[in-house]
């Protein structure tokens, strides 16, 4: 005859030409043909695999061994054991071991995605994430929520939890931060029929997140479009010549047109500006041709200028040398000077040493 063994962290359903006959606690028993022993491990829910909970609680000695609790559908209950939590329960008739610990729960009602206040958030991290949503949102963002496509709230930076349920839960970003939108190679005519390209930037903060998307089919595309018609009407009113030297000019108009769109795309625009005009090839070679010819005109007036200056500066000094005879011998010995400082020795045929006679001359 076969024996069976229940430990301490056991428990055992004992059932008799198929009925239910109890509940055996830890020990060593007999088997035999007619009898079915079913271990059950005292941390977890009675097995019910055999017979109903139902039939078994008409057992008194079961009845007194385990705590019984029933999930409604459209419910959840969070299941402690000596105040831990172990589990979560979904719609069902559940009966656990009282020899494992006190059993007690914590009922969730999903008729709404909402969390209560009071619910502990460190359960969502020990619990399965097929039961609640969660969303992220960061320092720098807004959160706008939807149940069943419909706008419910704003959610600030944190974490947020949902419970999964009939309701779809959704939501979408949006940046609280300094944005900036550019417009690169936007190729654009002049009054003077030249193609120009232009690379624009403007800086903008959204006011109103809900508005944006609700009242406003992509923000983002029409504030494209103000910046490159306000670029195209400016453009379009001067000559490139006028449009290179009113660069600034061209910043402050589109800033302005982009201003007169805020109200309608709920945002406020800080900046806007103009990066760079760019000319086709072979625009830049005669611009480049014109400014080497301007530089050289200048060149030539300030090379006549410095002429004209040394012409003069000769002109009063040999004036004053006429005029007075010991300047003229001065300049003549400051003359002689130079020479000797520069020049070693000079030699002629006879011998005389040039060199020392001038600078003879010059102590006298």
């Amino acid at each position: 005859m076969k024996r069976i063994t229940v430990k301490e962290t056991q428990r055992a359903l004992l059932f008799k030409n198929g009925k239910f006959e109890g509940v055996l606690e830890s020990g060593r028993y007999f088997d035999s043909k007619n009898k079915l022993f079913v271990i059950c491990s005292i941390d977890k829910a009675v097995d019910t695999s055999n017979c109903s909970l139902e039939v078994m609680l008409k057992n008194n000695s079961f009845k007194a061994a385990v705590t019984t609790v029933e999930v409604k559908d459209a419910h959840l209950k969070m299941h402690f054991v000596n105040g831990k939590f172990t589990h979560v329960l979904s719609s069902g008739s559940y009966a656990f071991w009282n020899a494992a610990g006190e059993h007690t729960f914590w009922e969730v009602d999903l008729s709404s995605p909402e969390v209560d206040a009071g619910f502990p958030e460190y359960l969502f991290k020990m619990m399965p994430a097929a039961y609640y949503e969660k969303i992220q949102v960061r320092e720098y963002e807004k959160a706008r929520l939807y149940f069943d496509k419909k706008f419910v709230r704003l959610l600030d930076s944190g974490v947020h939890y949902f419970w999964k349920t009939n309701v779809e839960v959704d939501y979408s970003l949006a940046d609280t931060r300094l944005l900036e939108k550019n417009i690169t190679g936007q190729e654009m005519l002049t009054r003077d029929k030249v193609s120009v390209r232009i690379n624009c930037v403007c800086t903008y903060r959204i006011v109103d997140y809900v508005k944006i998307v609700t009242e406003v089919d992509d923000y983002e595309g029409q504030l494209h479009t103000a910046l490159q018609m306000a670029l195209r009407d400016f453009v379009g009113r001067y000559r490139l010549d006028e449009i290179l030297e009113e660069k600034e000019k061209m910043s402050e108009y589109v800033l302005e047109k982009l201003k007169e769109k805020e109200e309608e795309l709920y945002i406020d625009v800080k900046s806007a500006g103009v990066k760079d005009i760019i000319l086709p090839g072979e625009i830049r070679d005669i611009m480049n041709t014109v400014l080497i010819a301007e530089k050289k005109a200048q060149a030539n007036v300030i090379s006549r200028r410095e002429e004209v200056a040394s012409t003069r500066s000769l002109l009063n000094t040999a004036r004053l040398m006429d005029e007075n005879e010991t300047l003229y011998k001065l300049k003549e010995l400051e003359y002689m000077e130079r020479i000797c400082e520069n020049v070693g020795n000079i030699n002629i045929d006879n011998g005389t040493n040039i060199i020392a006679q001038l600078s003879r001359l010059c102590e006298r």
